[in-house]
């Protein structure tokens, strides 16, 4: 059996990239991403009250895809995000 480390996110950016240095000269970006889940409370129809509940997630990107981040990518922006 394998095991996988593989995620995909679909959100918003909660706060603008922070973008900074490693010792090394590494081009490092930390990104605060938010997704949404969308459901109804139990009970019946007529009576379900819509509900919203949010997870933060805390990403960090290397390299040229650092830079870009923060070059591009602003608070509010939808995100996708794939990686381990």
């Amino acid at each position: 059996m394998r095991d996988v480390n593989r995620v995909q996110l679909l959100g918003r950016l909660g706060a603008d990239p922070v973008l900074r240095l490693t010792k090394t000269g590494k081009d490092v970006a930390n990104l605060s991403m938010a997704t949404s889940e969308f459901f109804r409370t139990a009970g019946s129809d007529q009576n379900a009250e819509p509900q919203e509940r949010t997870t933060w997630h805390r990403i960090v990107v290397w390299g040229k895809q650092a830079r870009t981040c923060a070059r591009y990518l602003k608070k509010g922006n939808p995100v996708f995000v794939d990686g381990s």
